[in-house]
């Protein structure tokens, strides 16, 4: 009796330590996944505004912190924190772009100055609608910050990929605005 109450206990710790191996390993591949989705946005977007790259591909492409157009016009922040004046719990999207001169760039509005704050994220099937409006919501006191603090027109893009490459009806209006040939 104690015998098979032993291996039954080392039958559910091999199993227990399996599910977390799995879940590890899932949560490492959606990491690199969300990293490479956020590079090829990034590189692409340095390709349209001039930024000099290093790289021919997008999948040599290794993101700087900080990069500024050839002109001066467009700063890209990647993985940056947003210093303001008041605490903003998030504060920090995948990707920030900053047109300093020329709105066409961005927006194709040559009255305004813009500023996009892309926030990527691999999602289960299911929750790709939800997860577009959790990010919008989630960056809205960052949005009126920014409008405020650097006065700039601003704008939260989701960039919501399902599990099995599922996307919204909204995915593709969503990355028609983001400078670059994004191949939607």
């Amino acid at each position: 009796m104690f015998i098979l109450r032993t291996k039954a206990i080392i039958i559910i710790i091999i199993i227990i330590i399996i599910i977390i191996i799995i879940i590890i390993i899932i949560i490492i591949t959606v990491h690199k996944r969300h990293d490479r989705v956020c590079a090829q946005l990034h590189f692409n977007i340095c390709e349209e505004t001039g930024v000099q790259l290093d790289k021919k591909h997008w999948y040599e492409h290794v993101p700087k912190s900080v990069e500024t157009g050839q002109r001066g016009n467009v700063t890209i922040l990647w993985n940056q924190y947003v210093q303001t004046d008041r605490t903003i719990p998030n504060n920090k999207p995948d990707i920030i772009i900053r047109d300093n001169n020329k709105p066409d760039i961005i927006t194709r509005d040559n009255e305004k100055k813009t500023c996009m704050l892309i926030d990527v994220a691999i999602s289960g099937v299911r929750n790709v609608i939800k997860k577009e409006a959790e990010k919008i919501l989630k960056y809205k006191d960052l949005t009126t910050e920014i409008q405020r603090m650097w006065n700039v027109k601003t704008k939260v893009i989701p960039v919501i990929i399902g599990a099995t490459e599922t996307i919204s009806e909204s995915f593709r209006k969503y990355v028609s605005n983001i400078p670059g040939n994004h191949g939607v």
